[in-house]
């Protein structure tokens, strides 16, 4: 097995059919089959499903992928390392929640691309829970997150505080237990504040309540806005939203309020120099947030 055939292999999975995949790694279709059949072959088992509507994983499929994530990230890893030695260049992927983006995380990643020209930074979003795994699995080099983290394949640095608050629409004037009775709009059922908000419901002596994944940030602040539901989300994320006169918002309980958002990695990752560099800006105070 070789790494050639786990990037096809990884391609394909990601791609979910050997026409896309060809596409992105600029390769003839007939190889990238080729090259999938004789790992496949190799094996002795199906990493695939085939369908009209293209290709899914088998469970042997799931289990391959979990690695060649992990091996294609060292490879590259190695290779920057080798090639820039101490110099910051090559890629760095990194996630973050959506929420922390725009207040935080931008103006850090103005700060470091100003310094580290030759760095590629890729940037993708997600869940605290998503992102974790990506971590830990090596499909990212870092994450901003909600924390705290407590791993010990796991680095952690707190970075930031913030707030939750409750979101309606403008001039909405009801008590607290009131507004929360109407239905909740989240990024997804189960997001980082979920169990935070079923306590707070249960301190309320609200039962019966109604929970909707409601797409992304700016969607959920429209439609509380227009009126469709309530939402908690961090107050920097949202403090534009209230100068604008979109929505109001609502202070929770002191025991409900304080979020904390730090970046994470994975503990063997520190070596890496477009990392390191990242984790001092972070540390030393230099950017301006």
């Amino acid at each position: 097995m070789e790494s050639s055939d786990l990037k096809i292999f990884q391609a394909v999975a990601k791609a979910g059919s050997i026409t896309k995949a060809a596409q992105m790694l600029n390769y003839v279709q007939s190889n990238v089959t080729t090259r999938i059949q004789a790992l496949e072959t190799e094996l002795g088992i199906p990493l695939f499903y085939r369908s009209n509507r293209g290709m899914s994983l088998t469970p042997a499929g799931e289990d391959l992928l979990t690695y060649a994530d992990q091996i294609i990230m060292l490879l590259e890893e190695a290779y920057n390392k080798i090639k820039y030695s101490d110099s910051a260049a090559g890629s760095l992927k990194l996630g973050s929640i959506e929420t922390a983006v725009s207040p935080y995380l931008l103006p850090i990643l103005k700060t470091y691309q100003a310094d580290f020209p030759n760095v590629q930074v890729i940037l993708t979003t997600g869940s605290t829970h998503e992102l974790l795994q990506k971590v830990r699995l090596g499909e990212l080099q870092g994450a901003f997150i909600y924390g705290e983290v407590q791993e010990q394949q796991l680095n952690y640095h707190p970075l930031f505080e913030d707030e939750l608050v409750l979101i309606s629409e403008l001039d909405r004037s009801d008590s607290l237990d009131s507004l929360l009775s109407l239905p909740m709009l989240f990024f997804e059922v189960g997001c980082t504040h979920q169990e935070r908000v079923e306590q707070l419901l249960r301190d309320f002596h609200i039962h019966h309540f109604e929970m909707k994944p409601f797409g992304t940030m700016e969607v959920i602040v429209n439609s509380v806005s227009a009126g469709l539901g309530i939402s908690l989300l961090p107050y920097s994320a949202v403090k534009a939203a209230e100068q604008a006169k979109r929505i109001s918002c609502h202070s929770l309980p002191e025991a409900y309020r304080k979020l904390e958002i730090g970046f994470v990695y994975r503990s063997e990752s520190n070596y890496f120099t477009s990392l390191t560099k990242l984790i001092e800006l972070l540390l030393c105070g230099k950017m301006s947030v």
